[in-house]
């Protein structure tokens, strides 16, 4: 099963292109939405979930047409969004068999094992009788991971659920997703590189709610391969260097800004040849496609 978008497009009343033409092929497994914030990810994610009309082109999961029959792909949907609220003062055990009465599933005795199970494949069965309000910002993202899967979807959408984690937390997280892109069209929406680079197979960037590239990630690396070259420079040169060359990213480094610039052939000038990684391709392709709408 595969979703497919085909130029999926979104204004909004004051003016903002979000979505422009958006076309993309999904198929089951781990999915990297990659993009800065504003970018238009959450808008096409909340699409896709059907919780807002795009003004034109299509969307299917399988044999459903999204856009027109949502009843259906809410069956069949796990949705995490970026922000969600939980009752603080009930335990994540009670709140998910609720949950599940929501969605359903009227069986008590199969309700409680399918709740002991998510909980068991989340980490919380230890923590299961705990109130939420006790629960640190990973443990509430496992716990909505778990409610996500309640109906054992097909596709899973989940938007920013690593920003503010500790590397702990993303880690415990990051497992429990490659877990179930096994088996699932998992959409994983993110601004956070490392994220799209430990987990999927097949990734996106999309900037000013265009798609910029898409494929997969070792791929797309190796595209870059011999393009990239780094140098430590001092702070007063640095808007210098950005009109000599293409300046893709800079970070402090003993407080003085290493710079990466993208070139087919060596420079000189001190600069030094890097493999490339994805964090250079992705600022790579947010610069030029920043710039190429700038002119």
């Amino acid at each position: 099963m595969e979703l497919i978008i085909d130029n999926l497009s979104k204004t909004y009343s004051n003016g903002i292109k979000a979505l422009q033409n958006i076309s993309l092929e999904i198929p089951k497994g781990m999915f990297g939405l990659l993009g800065p914030n504003g970018a238009g990810k959450s808008t096409l994610m909340r699409t896709i979930a059907t919780l807002q009309e795009a003004d034109s082109g299509s969307i299917s999961l399988g044999d459903i047409d999204v856009l027109k029959q949502k009843n259906e792909l809410r069956q069949v949907l796990g949705y995490l969004p970026q922000q969600f609220g939980l009752y603080p003062k009930i335990s994540a055990e009670v709140l998910l068999n609720h949950f599940a009465v929501l969605k359903g599933i009227a069986n008590k005795s199969e309700r409680q094992e399918l709740v002991k199970a998510l909980l068991h494949k989340t980490n919380l069965y230890e923590v299961r009788k705990q109130n939420l309000k006790g629960y640190s910002g990973g443990m509430k993202q496992r716990f909505g991971i778990a409610q996500a899967l309640l109906n054992n979807p097909k596709l899973l959408i989940v938007d920013e659920p690593t920003a503010g984690l500790d590397p702990v937390e993303r880690n415990r997280f990051y497992n429990v997703l490659s877990e179930l892109g096994e088996h699932t069209v998992v959409i994983l929406s993110t601004h956070i590189v490392d994220d799209v680079k430990e987990l999927c197979t097949n990734m996106a960037i999309i900037n000013q709610g265009q798609v910029c590239l898409k494929g997969n990630p070792l791929q797309i690396i190796e595209d870059l391969k011999g393009k990239v070259y780094k140098k430590t420079i001092e702070k007063p040169e640095l808007e210098a260097y950005k009109q000599n060359y293409q300046v893709i990213s800079e970070k402090l480094f003993l407080g003085k800004p290493t710079i990466h610039i993208l070139r087919d052939e060596n420079p000189g000038d001190g600069f030094s040849s890097i493999n490339a990684d994805l964090e250079d391709v992705y600022f790579s392709q947010i610069f030029s496609h920043t710039n190429s709408k700038s002119i």
